[in-house]
């Protein structure tokens, strides 16, 4: 099992899922074995492509936070979604890992998502 953590500075877990680029991944240890930096036209947000993406590889996503879209696309892809107030990557995967990382449902998260974002516009 491969565990993927969005973080934009690999550093800590950040939010936005479906704009992030960069994600530490890790084993059932909580060890980084990979990072994946992907070009901004592979971030979820902007690729709508069928056919493989490089976050197939993993199995779950840890975010600090992303939208129903966000969700949707990952649960179609048979990866699992996980939403913490965690900041700390390895921190969160073995709280994963031992079934109690402290978080929010996808629902909650999309709720909240949506009240942080109630003046925000997508322009196409």
């Amino acid at each position: 099992m491969k565990i993927a953590v969005t973080s934009q500075n690999f550093r800590t877990i950040t939010g936005h899922a479906g704009k992030a680029r960069r994600f530490l991944v890790f084993d059932t240890e909580a060890n980084e074995i990979a990072r994946i930096d992907l070009p901004k036209e592979m971030s979820f947000h902007e690729w709508h492509g069928s056919g493989e993406h490089p976050v197939d590889v993993v199995d779950v996503v840890i975010t600090a936070g992303c939208g129903g879209g966000f969700a949707q696309r990952l649960q179609s892809r048979g990866i699992q979604l996980a939403i913490t107030e965690l900041t700390d990557p390895r921190e969160a995967v073995l709280a994963f890992m031992a079934g109690n990382l402290p978080g929010t449902s996808p629902e909650e998260a999309q709720r909240l998502h949506d009240l942080q974002h109630h003046d925000h516009h997508h322009h196409h």
